[in-house]
């Protein structure tokens, strides 16, 4: 049975669809997409209940990214991106809660996580400086999860290294409005954000590991359920994975309308092409194993966190692998459709290239590059205990 939200965005699918010719063109959510998402209550998906969300399985929320990212790639991305923070703001201090969610509980927080700025220690917190890049649906967002490095009394990353996030309301940081012009993802207006000499409480901020560690953030925040339990480097990708495979379902979905009563330059209708209907049916098995494949690693390692069982860094390391390569797989199918739909897929009229090119974005995010993933994991399937600059983002 989907979840209630998942059906939601299913109903309105169509008018997320036309709202991504003017995200593309603001370079930022159109109002009538983040309306739609609001009302259907994606946002709230991973947030706890005492704050007005639905503490849901890991799982429903794939799902919901992948609906949202079918209609509109830009759309689903800031889904799967800031739809993650709310599970990250439920281990966090819970006056800090009731700051971000105690008036409005579909306040919405972006991101990101790279340690770019410095948390200098001082009475009651830190000072923070920095520049982040990539800070997906900002403009629609009141908070910010930021990655932090801390620092010495000279303002220097201390060592030995540390990495703090670091949350922050709308009015401590600056949204660098040109600084997002994209070939793809146009529309999630992932622009970059600076701080400069803010003070963030200690209540504010959470120590990288036991988030990344996942029970101990928990524990910590007297939070029971289960899915504020599984690791952070599960959860983050998990929404970022989704977008992506959501896309290619969407890259799909437009190929077969378009090629439904398309003529070939040689005259041959594409309904009669062998060959073409054999990449067809090729790529859409291809997207539906990674969307098996990623929804099926998720639900593992909650049925663990369910039972009691502990998560190890090979459950992990095999759920990282999984993802990568499901995101890989997906954006090569679209590749795959894309060079069999005519020359007339490359007009921006033709939302095909658009899903197109938002896949091939949605790879380029850091979470995707298979060389340290793939490479861990090989080492710990052998029972060879990586090395710790192999066991980053795991």
């Amino acid at each position: 049975m989907a979840h209630e939200v998942v059906r939601r965005v299913e109903e309105v699918a169509a008018r997320l669809a036309a709202t991504a010719e003017d995200s593309e063109r603001l370079g930022r959510l159109a109002d009538e997409s983040v309306k739609l998402v609001r009302e259907a209550g994606v946002m709230r998906l991973l947030q706890p209940t005492d704050f007005g969300g639905y503490a849901a399985h890991p799982r429903d929320f794939a799902e919901a990214v992948m609906a949202v990212a079918k209609a509109c790639g830009s759309t689903g991305w800031v889904c799967g991106v800031a739809g993650v923070h709310p599970w990250e703001m439920a281990l966090m201090d819970r006056q800090l809660q009731q700051e971000v969610w105690g008036e409005n509980p579909d306040t919405w927080i972006a991101s990101p996580y790279m340690p770019s700025g410095i948390a200098t220690p001082t009475s009651g917190g830190y000072v923070l400086k920095g520049r982040w890049q990539f800070s997906s649906g900002t403009d629609h967002c009141d908070w910010v999860f930021l990655g932090a490095l801390v620092g010495d009394a000279g303002g220097k990353p201390a060592q030995p290294s540390k990495v703090l996030h670091v949350v922050l309301p709308r009015q401590d940081y600056t949204i660098v409005d040109d600084s997002w012009d994209v070939i793809g993802l146009c529309g999630t207006g992932s622009k970059d954000v600076v701080v400069d000499g803010a003070f963030v409480p200690a209540y504010r901020t959470i120590d990288s590991e036991e988030v990344a560690r996942g029970e101990l953030a928990a524990e910590r925040a007297g939070r029971t359920e289960t899915v504020y339990r599984l690791p952070f480097w599960t959860m983050f990708p998990l929404g970022i994975t989704s977008a992506v495979v959501g896309i290619a379902e969407g890259a799909l979905a437009c190929h077969l309308e378009y090629q439904r009563d398309r003529v070939m330059a040689a005259g041959t209708r594409v309904r009669d092409d062998p060959h073409t209907l054999y990449a067809i049916s090729e790529a859409a098995a291809e997207i539906a194993a990674s969307r098996t494949q990623l929804l099926d690693g998720v639900s593992r390692l909650h049925d663990r966190a369910e039972a009691g069982e502990p998560i190890t860094f090979e459950d992990r390391s095999t759920v990282r692998r999984n993802q990568v390569r499901c995101a890989w797989r997906a954006v090569s199918a679209v590749d795959e459709i894309f060079a069999r739909s005519g020359g007339n897929a490359v007009r921006r009229t033709n939302a095909v290239q658009r899903f197109w090119r938002d896949a091939h974005v949605g790879l380029q995010h850091a979470i995707h590059i298979p060389g340290s993933i793939y490479h861990s994991n090989a080492l710990t399937s052998m029972g060879i205990e990586p090395a710790e600059q192999l066991r980053a983002l795991i």
